[in-house]
């Protein structure tokens, strides 16, 4: 049996009366479309409801299926003491993936629960879907910060486990769209905001899921949304099927943007698989990428696949470039997978006899040992995109605010403690942030910051 449809759904704890406390009658058109989607839920006859949740336990590289047989969640840390939502678990349903997710190499499982209670992400869709019926089961899966062909691939795998066992079931993402819709909001204004909720009601009302593979991740944190991943998802176990769509509802009254829409699955499209189409497309523009790379980023790049597909050690055409072979530099060479970080190391000063050395060590660090993530396999190198930051001598200054992040690196020590941040990254805009990660990265109590050594770099970035 295919998924039956999909849904994404807010999670506004207020949307309880018990915490919302009137404020509930604020946002009426999503209450009132929460309860159509629990009702509509029970009609189709579901038997098991599957909850992405933004807000269950996440990991880096890891997707986390809840294990046991079922939890209860409560609103106490949203001031509400009276609220207990149970979730019966479908245990077969969560092993068959789980097997599918091991059959085929895919990070995915219950290892590692750290909170065995449900998060208000799953809480409030399944009080709703209980009203309407509780005798359907549930599986809570969370989010990972692997890239979104992961998270699309994961619905695939829920969707194939849906069909081993025949079970008539539905996927929920659970995410709120943006946090940043105005000036009212918990987290201010940011023009990325209403731009991401007003793609999203697009998708919701033509089901063209191509464009949230698309969307860049830059954007999406700016927007401050936790709902992309989740759908993502979703849009995964409804690959390759004719789906019909509908926005219920979509609300912002709070700064935040709440929407609940309803995919429904309508046959088979070979013409949606949208991974297929999305993957083409990454290979298509890695290889229009290496056709005008500099000599930097190339050196970078044929050092990874072939320590990767040989494990020796590129040895690079002579001679090398005049500015790789006789200057000497502090090299950090960062390496993306479909817009999300996958290594980077670096050395702050020179440690080889030249930037090409340095950069082939470099290279390889980031690619087999950043302790962040596992080494790169053979079968991601068409998908990569390399960035070679040159550092230029580190110059000391007397407080924050002599620092730019969009122009200047920093680094931060405190006694043998040492951390660099490099300059004009995402989502780090100004001096404040760019030195509290610095901080935590070498290991410094905030506390200590006012006694911390600052210095600032330039940087010359190839790609």
């Amino acid at each position: 049996m295919p998924v039956l449809a999909g849904w994404l759904v807010p999670h506004p704890p207020l949307i309880f009366p018990e915490v919302g406390r009137g404020k509930q009658n604020e946002i009426a058109a999503t209450v009132a479309a929460y309860r159509r989607f629990g009702e509509e839920i029970a009609e189709a006859g579901a038997e098991t409801v599957v909850i992405i949740s933004p807000h269950a336990q996440m990991y880096a590289d890891y997707f986390h299926v809840s294990p046991g047989s079922g939890a209860h969640g409560d609103m106490r840390r949203f001031g509400a003491r009276d609220v207990d939502v149970e979730a019966v678990y479908d245990e077969e349903f969560a092993r068959a993936l789980e097997f599918a997710c091991e059959s085929t190499g895919f990070p995915a499982g219950a290892q590692g629960e750290r909170d065995k209670s449900l998060d208000h992400g799953t809480s409030i869709p399944v009080r709703f879907i209980n009203e309407a019926n509780n005798n359907i089961k549930y599986v809570r899966i969370g989010v990972a910060g692997l890239p979104l062909a992961a998270h699309y691939r994961l619905g695939q795998l829920i969707a194939e486990a849906a069909e081993h066992l025949g079970r008539r079931a539905v996927v929920v993402a659970s995410g709120d769209l943006s946090h940043k819709l105005d000036g009212e909001g918990p987290y201010g204004y940011a023009p990325e905001g209403p731009e991401f909720d007003k793609a999203i009601r697009e998708i919701a009302g033509t089901a063209d899921f191509s464009r949230l593979l698309s969307m860049d991740g830059a954007f999406c944190e700016k927007a401050g949304e936790c709902g992309h991943r989740p759908l993502v998802v979703m849009a995964g176990a409804l690959d390759r099927k004719a789906v019909s769509s509908e926005l219920y509802s979509y609300e912002g009254p709070f700064g935040v943007g709440y929407g609940i829409a309803r995919f429904s699955v309508a046959g088979d499209d070979e013409g949606r698989a949208w991974l297929d189409r999305y993957l083409e497309k990454e290979r298509e523009n890695a290889e229009e990428r290496n056709r005008n790379e500099s000599p930097h980023v190339a050196l970078a790049r044929q050092t990874v696949e072939s320590y990767v597909k040989t494990g020796r050690m590129y040895k690079a055409p002579e001679p090398l470039a005049e500015e790789l072979a006789e200057t000497r530099a502090g090299v950090f060479v960062s390496i993306k997978k479909q817009g999300e970080l996958r290594g980077c190391i670096g050395t702050i000063s020179p440690v080889t006899g030249c930037v090409g050395e340095e950069i082939r060590a470099n290279a390889v660090s980031a690619a087999t040992r950043d302790p962040r993530f596992d080494a790169i396999g053979e079968d991601e190198l068409p998908f990569l995109q390399y960035s070679v930051d040159v550092l230029a001598p580190a110059e000391p200054v007397e407080s924050e605010d002599a620092l730019d992040p969009a122009r200047y690196g920093v680094i931060v020590s405190l006694g043998g403690r040492r951390g660099l941040l490099l300059p004009d990254l995402d989502g780090i805009d100004d001096a404040e942030t760019q030195v509290s990660i610095a901080i935590r990265k070498a290991g410094i109590a905030e506390k200590d910051r006012g006694k911390v050594k600052l210095e600032r770099f330039e940087v010359i970035r190839h790609r």
